[in-house]
C-alpha cells in the first residue's frame, strides 16, 4: 500500500434516514435499518433460492443476476469522487496496448547501466476515477489506495554492435478476475466496501458476494516482484497476479501450486544466500496472519506458520535477516465486528499496543519472540540484519496512519493537510509531534529498533531529525537485503505541497548514510536538540515536480563477476517524475555516488504517468521490441 493521497469529497450530512454522525450508529439502529430495508427483498430472493445459507460461487453463476442487478441499480447511485486541480495527476489514463519507442532523452544513459525493465505499479481506476455510492443506507466510498492496478514500464535495450540504447514505454492494466467482470459490464458494478456508513458497507459486502462471489474488487495495484524467473503484480487483498514482462498480459493467480490460499503481501523478501521468498497473508478472520517460505524456484511452499495474532493487523511489509523473519504487529487493524457496531472497518488506535516479532526462518508459533515497542505506524521497512545478539530493524515511522484517513463526516482536506505538516513546524508554538498531537503526525522519519534476543531488551531511536524531510518508500541495493548495509534511499515528501493539496506528493529523494553522523550545530542545552542523527543527502526536483516508484539499479556486472560490482552505492536511483507546471512525465536516472547532482539522464515519456506506488528494476536481456 503505497501512500499517494486521493482527496474524496463526502458530504458531511448523511441522508435524512441516517443519524447525523457516524459515531452515533448503534447496533440496534443498524439492525433496524438493515432489517427494514432488506427483509422484503431477502424474502423474495430466498423464495427464488437465490440466497442459500452458504454462498456457493457455482450457484451464484446460475442465479437470476438481472434481478439482483436491477435492485442494486435502483437502490445505489454511483458518484464520482472529484479531484482538485492540484490533484490532477492522480487521475487515470488510457492503456497504450503496445510499446512505443522513446527518443527524447536529455543527457546520456550510462554505458554500464543495466539492460532490463523498469516497472511501476499503481492505481488507475476504471470508468474515470474512484467512486462513492449513495443509498437509503448511507454512503460508501473507495479509499485512495483502491483503483485497478496499472503497470507503467520502460524497456532498456543496448545494441551490442555499437552500444546504442533503445528505450520503449508501455502501460497496461492488471487484468484480475474482478477487473474483467466489471470491464464486461462496461460500468461501475462493485459497490465500494471499505469506507462509509456501516449499513452501506455491510450491504456492499452482501450484494458484491451475491452478484460476483467476491466481497470486493481485486486491485493488484501496489508492487511488482520477480521470483523464479516469473513476474507478479501484488496487493494485500488477493493472490499475486503473474504477468508477461514483455507483453504485460495477465496470466493469472499465483497460489504456489495450490499451497497458498490466502492474500499475498505487497513486500515479499528474498532470503540472502538461499533465494527463498518470505511472504505473509492477512485476512479479516482467524488465522489473521500466516507467514510462508517459498522455494527459490517458486514451485513449492516450504513452510507456513500461523502467527497466532489476537487482532487483524493490517501489516504491509515483512523483514528478513540471514536466519530470521521479522513481523510488525502495530495498531492498524481491520475489524468486522467494529464495523457491525457502527465503527470503521479499518482504524489506527494510537493508544493500543505495538510489538515486533522475530521468528526463525522455519519456526513454529511457539518460537516467535515478541518485543514490545512504542506505538507507531510503520508501513515500510528499510532493512533488517543481525548484529551479534541483536536483530536490527530500520523503517520509516510515523505517529499516525495515512490509511484509511479521516472518519466519515470529517473534512478530509483539513485532516490530511494538518498531519502532513513538517514536525519542526510545530515547535514555534511550544508543541511537538507527540502521540497526543495531530499536526505533523504523518511526518515520517527513519527509525531504528535493536531487539536483543538474549536479554529481551529493546533500544529504539530516530535516525533522522525533525528538521529533515519526511521520507518513505525506502529502497536499498538488493544484494544487501537482510544483511548489514551502509546506505539507504527514500522518496521525500514535500510537506508544503502535500498540505496544500491534501495529498502526499514526493518532491525529491534522500540518501541515508547509516554509518556517518549528521553535521550539527545543535546546542546540547536546547531541549529541542536531539541525539546524534545520521547523515542525509538530498536530490531535489524542479518546482512542482514529484516522483513515484523509485528503485535502486546496481551498476552492471562485468563478465565473470557477481550480480553487481563495486561498492554498495555503485549504481543509480531511477524514478518516474511528473512536472505539474508542464504536465510532462519523465523518468530520471540519478548517479547514487553523485546524489545531489543533476540526473545523468532525463527520459521524456510519450504520455502522462499518474502518481502511483512501488517500482522495481529487473535486469534482463530482452527480445527485440
Amino acid at each position: 500500500m503505497a501512500l499517494n493521497l486521493l482527496n474524496c469529497r463526502i458530504e458531511s450530512r448523511p441522508p435524512p434516514s441516517l443519524p447525523p454522525h457516524h459515531s452515533s450508529f448503534h447496533h440496534h439502529h443498524l439492525t433496524t435499518v438493515l432489517s427494514s430495508t432488506f427483509k422484503p427483498v431477502l424474502r423474495d430472493l430466498q423464495q427464488l433460492n437465490i440466497i442459500p445459507q452458504k454462498i456457493d460461487h457455482d450457484q451464484i453463476k446460475k442465479a437470476p443476476g438481472k434481478l439482483l442487478d436491477a435492485f442494486v441499480d435502483s437502490v445505489f447511485q454511483f458518484l464520482d469522487q472529484p479531484l482538485l486541480p492540484s490533484q490532477s495527476n492522480f487521475a487515470p489514463v488510457d492503456e497504450l496496448k503496445e510499446a512505443v519507442r522513446v527518443t527524447a532523452v536529455e543527457g546520456t544513459i550510462p554505458d554500464d547501466f543495466s539492460e532490463g525493465v523498469y516497472i511501476r505499479n499503481g492505481p488507475n481506476p476504471m470508468f474515470g476515477g474512484l467512486k462513492s455510492t449513495r443509498s437509503v443506507l448511507g454512503r460508501s466510498s473507495h479509499i485512495w489506495v483502491e483503483g485497478e492496478g496499472m503497470l507503467h514500464v520502460l524497456y532498456f535495450q543496448k545494441r551490442s554492435s555499437d552500444g546504442e540504447w533503445s528505450v520503449f514505454y508501455n502501460n497496461r492494466h492488471v487484468e484480475t478476475e474482478t477487473y474483467k467482470m466489471e470491464k464486461d459490464r462496461a460500468k461501475p458494478s462493485f459497490l465500494p466496501a471499505i469506507e462509509g456508513h456501516s449499513p452501506a458497507i455491510l450491504a456492499a459486502y452482501l450484494f458484491n458476494l451475491m452478484r460476483f462471489g467476491k466481497v470486493n474488487k481485486y486491485i493488484s495495484n501496489t508492487n511488482v516482484v520477480e521470483h523464479g524467473g516469473k513476474f507478479y503484480a501484488v496487493a494485500e487483498n488477493h493472490a499475486a497476479q503473474e504477468f508477461d514482462i514483455v507483453t504485460l498480459d495477465t496470466i493469472g493467480d499465483w497460489d504456489v501450486d495450490g499451497a497458498w490460499n490466502r492474500p499475498f503481501t505487497a513486500h515479499p523478501k528474498k532470503v540472502p544466500g538461499t533465494g527463498e521468498l518470505v511472504i505473509f497473508g492477512v485476512q479479516a478472520s482467524k488465522p489473521f496472519v500466516e507467514l510462508g517460505v517459498i522455494s527459490a524456484d517458486g514451485e513449492r511452499l516450504l513452510h507456513k506458520v500461523d502467527l497466532n495474532l489476537s487482532r487483524c493487523t493490517l501489516c504491509h511489509d515483512v523483514g528478513i535477516t540471514e536466519r530470521y523473519n521479522v513481523f510488525m504487529d502495530f495498531p492498524l487493524t481491520v475489524d468486522v465486528n467494529r464495523l457491525i457496531r457502527g465503527g470503521p472497518l479499518i482504524k489506527y488506535n494510537r493508544e493500543d499496543y505495538a510489538r515486533i516479532g522475530v521468528i526463525p526462518r522455519y519456526g513454529n508459533t511457539e518460537s516467535i519472540r515478541w518485543f514490545d515497542v512504542t506505538p507507531n505506524c510503520t508501513f515500510h521497512i528499510v532493512n533488517c540484519f543481525e548484529d551479534g545478539n541483536e536483530v536490527v530493524v530500520r523503517g520509516c515511522r510515523a505517529l499516525d496512519s495515512i490509511i484509511p484517513g479521516p472518519e466519515l463526516g470529517e473534512n478530509k482536506f483539513d485532516w490530511f493537510s494538518r498531519r502532513f505538516r513538517r514536525a519542526a513546524d510545530n515547535e514555534g508554538n511550544g508543541t511537538t509531534c507527540s502521540s497526543s498531537s495531530e499536526d505533523g503526525s504523518l511526518f515520517t522519519r527513519c527509525y531504528e529498533w535493536r531487539l536483543n534476543l538474549e536479554t529481551g531488551e529493546v533500544k529504539e531511536r530516530y535516525l533522522t531529525g525533525k528538521t529533515e524531510a519526511s521520507m518513505d518508500f525506502p529502497m536499498i541495493h538488493p544484494d544487501f537485503n537482510g544483511l548489514p548495509n551502509r546506505f539507504g534511499y527514500t522518496q521525500t515528501i514535500d510537506s508544503e505541497a502535500s498540505s496544500a493539496a491534501g495529498m502526499s506528493k514526493y518532491g525529491g529523494l534522500a540518501k541515508l548514510y547509516f554509518e556517518e553522523p549528521a553535521a550539527t550545530n545543535c546546542n546540547p542545552s536546547d531541549d529541542r536538540c536531539e541525539e546524534a542523527m545520521i547523515k542525509v543527502e538530498y536530490h531535489e526536483f524542479e518546482k512542482n515536480t514529484f516522483c513515484t516508484g523509485a528503485a535502486f539499479v546496481p551498476k552492471m556486472a562485468t563478465a565473470g563477476s557477481s550480480s553487481s560490482c563495486g561498492e554498495e552505492d555503485d549504481g543509480w536511483v531511477i524514478t518516474f517524475v511528473h512536472n505539474e507546471d508542464t504536465d510532462t512525465s519523465m523518468v530520471y536516472i540519478i548517479d547514487a555516488k553523485k546524489f545531489s547532482s543533476e540526473p545523468v539522464a532525463k527520459i521524456k515519456l510519450p504520455c502522462r504517468v499518474p502518481y502511483g506506488f512501488h517500482g522495481a528494476f529487473m535486469p534482463m536481456s530482452l527480445p527485440l521490441m
